[in-house]
């Protein structure tokens, strides 16, 4: 249990001493953002603000995971570090992004054909590997069963999981990416969802199938590969998530860039995967889900009418052009975020209970 505590703390000493020494550096070299003359007039001022932030929480995740390996004296799994990678991969296609925007002055980033190539490598590499590495009890990092809270039905096979791994993984990055436009909105709905999945973690961890000859109750036991690992992942996310949060939120002095939010996407979805709760993270992940059905529905509106559901999409920003101030959003809006996190682990709780 003192990896979650150490991978926690040192994530988020990383990030709140590492994130201004990146501001200074991003600065020098003149990496602002690039504001859209579309969006509300208020952003207008944030041009030229600091942008791929997300580079300070990703590397402070994997050192914060790896230095509490050390401390502990524990071993790496391979589920934690599929998650990791999963992270680094997707931050790694949101980087290109980010530097083709600014350097090459390209507002469009990445072309659309090559961004979605970055994400399909990184994520058909982990769909794949996350099948393989089987431990003593047969289990795997993830299953070709649909999960819930746990996983439940008939096998889907290894090839319908690759897509359905893709779809998540997608998913929740542009989830993520589309969230990420008042500061600190999306950074502190994260860590809210990060901090959820650690409990999680410690939960199957306690009540794993492995453990189940000490359980008063075997039968509600969790076929989870690394559960205690995950909670560890997740420590840390959130912890160099809350640190970067000190700077990111209003006024932001960086922002995390595509880096930052396909980077703790594709860690939400690794981590919803590898604990067997792929559909819940729909849940827990709320803000995400209902920011972005709100550019669906406003894109398939006007196709469809020529009509305009919201004044803007994504919903943040309906809602700054009928008076909102920006805090006042992002205050609410984590809100209901947390309430997201509230009602989703009820429901992990009480598939727990239902068992019993």
């Amino acid at each position: 249990m003192n990896q979650i505590l150490f991978a926690g703390v040192i994530g988020l000493f990383l990030t709140l001493i590492g994130t201004p020494l990146l501001i200074k550096l991003l600065a020098r070299k003149g990496y602002g953002q690039y504001i859209r003359d579309d969006g509300p007039k208020e952003h207008h001022s944030k041009r030229g603000t600091p942008t791929m932030g997300g580079i300070a929480f990703i590397l402070a995740t994997i050192i914060a995971y790896f230095l509490s390996k050390v401390i502990t004296s524990k071993p790496p799994t391979f589920s934690g570090l599929l998650v990791l990678g999963l992270m680094a991969g997707m931050g790694l296609v949101g980087f290109l992004d980010d530097y083709i925007k600014i350097v090459k002055r390209r507002s469009l980033g990445l072309r659309a054909k090559a961004k979605m190539a970055g994400q399909l490598i990184v994520g058909i590499s982990f769909a794949v590997l996350a099948l393989q590495f089987a431990d003593n009890h047969g289990n795997t990092p993830a299953s070709t069963r649909l999960s819930f809270v746990e996983d439940f039905g008939w096998t889907i096979g290894p090839v319908l999981f690759v897509v359905w791994a893709l779809f998540m993984i997608l998913a929740m990055s542009n989830g993520v990416n589309l969230t990420d436009g008042l500061d600190g909105l999306a950074t502190g709905a994260a860590t809210m969802v990060f901090g959820a999945y650690t409990f999680i973690g410690v939960w199957q961890f306690q009540e794993s199938c492995a453990n189940a000859q000490t359980l008063t109750n075997p039968a509600a036991c969790y076929e989870v590969r690394d559960p205690l690992d995950l909670a560890v992942v997740a420590s840390a996310l959130m912890g160099a998530c809350f640190g970067f949060l000190w700077w990111n939120t209003s006024p932001a002095k960086i922002f995390m860039g595509d880096t930052g939010s396909l980077a703790l996407g594709g860690a939400l979805a690794g981590l919803a995967i590898c604990s067997r709760t792929e559909l819940l993270v729909a849940l827990l992940g709320g803000l995400f889900v209902l920011i972005t059905m709100s550019v669906v529905i406003q894109v398939g509106s006007f196709r469809l009418t020529g009509r305009r559901v919201f004044r803007m999409a994504p919903l943040q920003h309906h809602f700054e052009l009928k008076g909102w101030s920006e805090v006042l959003v992002v205050v609410r809006f984590w809100i209901i975020q947390g309430m997201c996190v509230i009602v989703g682990l009820g429901l992990f709780y009480a598939g727990w209970a239902a068992k019993k």
